[in-house]
């Protein structure tokens, strides 16, 4: 018990960092800025570090306990497969969802839409590798 319970700290810390990171990174650089830059007009002028890494940490933790408690229903036979099954559902709900709801809501591009589904998915597909790698053993005893 003390081991699954340190594991699941360890590894929510760990994708709420990773979280932030790829937020960071998927956002911040040269193609995001010029493609996002049509949320200008509404964008605000500075963000809050603080509330970014909080919401970030919360995700992790969230989501960690949500592979933990559904890993045995995902499909696959190894912690990688079911890590990966993981992050498709997740990209799905997450990232398609909203970006379908984007698009039927606002005049925003195609390719922006584009960069937002590209990039969640990828930001989902490490984020369900770390999970199937460092909890598929804390799984099967969940």
């Amino acid at each position: 018990m003390r081991h699954s319970a340190l594991r699941y700290t360890v590894v929510s810390l760990t994708s709420g960092i990773l979280f932030g990171i790829l937020d960071g990174f998927f956002n911040a650089n040269p193609l995001a800025r010029s493609l996002l830059d049509v949320y200008q007009p509404i964008a605000r002028t500075s963000i809050n570090v603080v509330a970014g890494v909080f919401i970030d940490l919360v995700y992790g933790f969230v989501l960690t306990g949500m592979f933990m408690h559904l890993s045995r229903a995902l499909p696959g036979s190894s912690g990688l497969v079911k890590g990966l099954s993981f992050a498709g559902g997740l990209w799905f709900v997450r990232v398609v969802m909203g970006a379908a709801s984007t698009w039927i809501m606002f005049d925003i591009p195609a390719r922006t839409i584009s960069y937002v589904v590209v990039t969640g998915l990828a930001e989902m597909l490490a984020i369900g590798i770390l999970f199937g790698i460092t909890l598929s053993s804390e799984a099967k005893c969940a």
